[in-house]
């Protein structure tokens, strides 16, 4: 039995086979995860550009496109205009989708630092979403917090956060730069036990592409959350949008259907003219 030679297996191993079922571009995109494995590429090392990688595989630059869109949507590979293809760094797993933790504290507990620019922090009247949310009469008087977050140095989540005045009021002139709002709550007595958070994809406006760091029309991930009180009372009601490249969401399953449930949302009507 005659075995390959080490060079020419490499060889055979770092090339597209074309008698394979599977597509070049998936075949492509494994040999660029291979290659980062292989070299020791860390996050912002550069990649090879489009016309190296069509002449060193021998695939057409629509192959290569759709090898480098694949892995840019899981997060491995990053693209910048004009300049070309990096390594991304890693995804950031979060359970703030299923747990009654903020931020702060979910950063924290890894090992991380969280730091906020407070870019709004005052009283104001409630509109009807924020009224509804929060159970409360419109233009009843509730404290608005908007801050733009940083994780370990990186812009990640643009958030505003609305409270009844009676729960919000402790915090006016509270520095939260780089303290827990849910521990500052808890000093005044204020506890969320319970509440309702979800997620759903989005892209990036031009003033939250500005603010986050990325381009308009990015992905986003939007999480919406009101939390109660024991007594039931809703205590806060925010609104976050998470830059898609920096976080990836994790939820524990179980058996037990009372952890989470599927939400069919139907499309909103159109106005009446």
């Amino acid at each position: 039995m005659t075995t390959m030679p080490t060079t020419e297996a490499a060889e055979a191993a770092s090339a597209i086979d074309r008698r394979s079922t599977a597509p070049m571009y998936d075949q492509l995109r494994q040999l660029i995860l291979d290659g980062i494995s292989r070299d020791g590429l860390q996050p912002g090392d550069p990649l090879p550009g489009e016309h190296r990688l069509c002449e060193q595989y021998g695939v057409s630059r629509t192959v290569v496109r759709q090898a480098l869109a694949q892995l840019e949507h899981e997060g491995v590979v990053e693209r910048i205009k004009g300049k070309g293809t990096f390594v991304a760094p890693p995804r950031t797993s979060e359970s703030l989708v299923h747990t009654l933790v903020g931020l702060f504290d979910e950063v924290q507990r890894r090992g991380g630092h969280v730091r906020s620019d407070v870019l709004r922090h005052e009283v104001i009247d409630a509109d009807a979403e924020v009224a509804a949310a929060l159970e409360l009469e419109p233009r009843s008087p509730v404290v608005i917090l908007t801050r733009l977050r940083h994780v370990d140095g990186q812009a990640w989540s643009l958030s505003t956060t609305w409270m009844p005045l009676d729960v919000g009021a402790s915090t006016l002139d509270a520095d939260l730069r780089d303290s827990s709002l849910y521990a500052l709550l808890a000093d005044s007595g204020v506890v969320a036990t319970h509440g309702v958070r979800s997620a759903e994809a989005t892209v990036a406006s031009r003033e939250q592409a500005a603010l986050l760091g990325v381009s308009a029309g990015s992905a986003l991930l939007r999480l919406r959350s009101v939390s109660r009180d024991e007594s039931g009372r809703p205590i806060e009601f925010f609104v976050a949008y998470h830059r898609g490249d920096r976080s990836r969401f994790e939820f524990r399953l179980g058996t037990d259907s009372s952890q989470g449930a599927l939400v069919h949302v139907p499309a909103p009507r159109e106005a009446s003219a």
